[in-house]
């Protein structure tokens, strides 16, 4: 995932998967289901990291940070390889 509209998917599929209701789970994040339903849509321009963390937690999601590996330029590509 690289961005928070790619996490607010990941969240309403495997909120889905566990048959939970939107209003469940915003319940026990303490937030409302308005939040999580923009977070879930991409609509949510910030979502703090308090409601994050209690989202994720009410659904036994942990966040992972994994060292990204650099990207460069076709050209870039080109020089690495001799070419």
């Amino acid at each position: 995932m690289k961005t928070l509209q790619d996490l607010g998917i990941a969240v309403a599929v495997l909120r889905r998967e566990l048959n939970l209701k939107q209003e469940a789970v915003a319940a026990r994040a303490g937030i409302t289901p308005e939040s999580l339903s923009r977070f879930e849509r991409g609509r949510s321009a910030e979502l703090g990291a308090r409601k994050l963390l209690a989202i994720l937690a009410v659904l036994g999601m942990e966040i992972e940070f994994v060292k990204s590996a650099m990207s460069g330029t076709l050209d870039d590509l080109r020089r690495e390889r001799g070419g």
